[in-house]
């Protein structure tokens, strides 16, 4: 299925997708999530290489099953036609409690259609302590008066 807005990007329309991409990764539905990538999307998630929805699909049951309680900010950083960069950070904990702030970069690339063919992604793990968190919103989409990464200083 087609998923607007398409490409060429303007800035408007690139926040969109930013923004898109941001409240579908904090519902955690890998399957809903995997339907904006394309039939045969390739990845690059830190050290690990993925191709394709089914693939994508168990990458993001097992990553929210290890980091609980996950929620992400994610920010434009650039666009071309039918490129966009964001940076991103989310928080997390472990089974063990222990609670991580991941900060990263992605490279996404688009089909026609809107959907994802192409994503990089370089991620940094950084320990952090429960007090020390900034993403205070219940589990899901981040609410509109949340701050972004840049007002928070990050």
């Amino acid at each position: 299925m087609p998923r607007p807005p398409f490409p060429p990007f303007s800035v408007k329309t690139a926040h969109i997708k930013v923004r898109t991409a941001e409240d579908g990764w904090n519902g955690q539905d890998p399957a809903k999530i995997a339907l904006a990538y394309s039939v045969n999307s390739r990845w690059r998630n830190r050290s690990e290489f993925l191709s394709g929805r089914d693939e994508i699909e168990a990458f993001l049951t097992r990553k929210w099953q290890r980091e609980l309680d996950y929620r992400l900010i994610k920010e434009l950083w650039a666009f071309g036609e039918n490129r966009i960069a964001v940076r991103f950070a989310y928080e997390w904990h472990n089974a063990e409690g222990n609670w991580f702030r991941s900060y990263g970069n992605e490279n996404w690339e688009f089909d026609d259609v809107g959907l994802m063919a192409h994503r990089i992604a370089s991620i940094n793990d950084l320990p952090i302590l429960e007090m020390q968190r900034k993403f205070h919103w219940p589990l899901g989409i981040r609410p509109n008066d949340h701050p972004g990464l840049s007002e928070l200083g990050l």
